[in-house]
């Protein structure tokens, strides 16, 4: 069953709405062999030597930052969350439809 993220990234993938996986210190192959066993959609971004997530203070896993048009961070989430559940989607609609 696809995660929630993955979900929303599907039911999205025709927005301006862009979802971006940054897997940390792991090897191009064992993150390959992740993406196709669980097929993956988002892009998958490798943090070889850990910069994006010291840049980020990711300080656990997974980690969610929402960023709006602007590039800058609207929200921050850490650990698991329920991405499909009412409030997300209607932040997310709001981000959409948003100038």
């Amino acid at each position: 069953m696809p995660s929630t993220i993955e979900i929303l990234q599907r039911e999205r993938k025709d927005q301006k709405f862009t979802v971006l996986l940054v897997d940390f210190k792991e090897s191009p192959e064992k993150v390959a062999a992740w993406v196709k066993v669980r097929d993956v959609t988002p892009t998958v971004a490798l943090d070889r030597d850990g910069a994006v997530t010291a840049l980020y203070r990711v300080t656990g896993t997974p980690t969610v930052f929402i960023i709006g048009k602007n590039g800058k961070m609207i929200a921050r989430a850490l650990g698991p969350q329920a991405w499909n559940s009412a409030a997300p989607r209607q932040l997310f609609d709001l981000l959409v439809k948003s100038p």
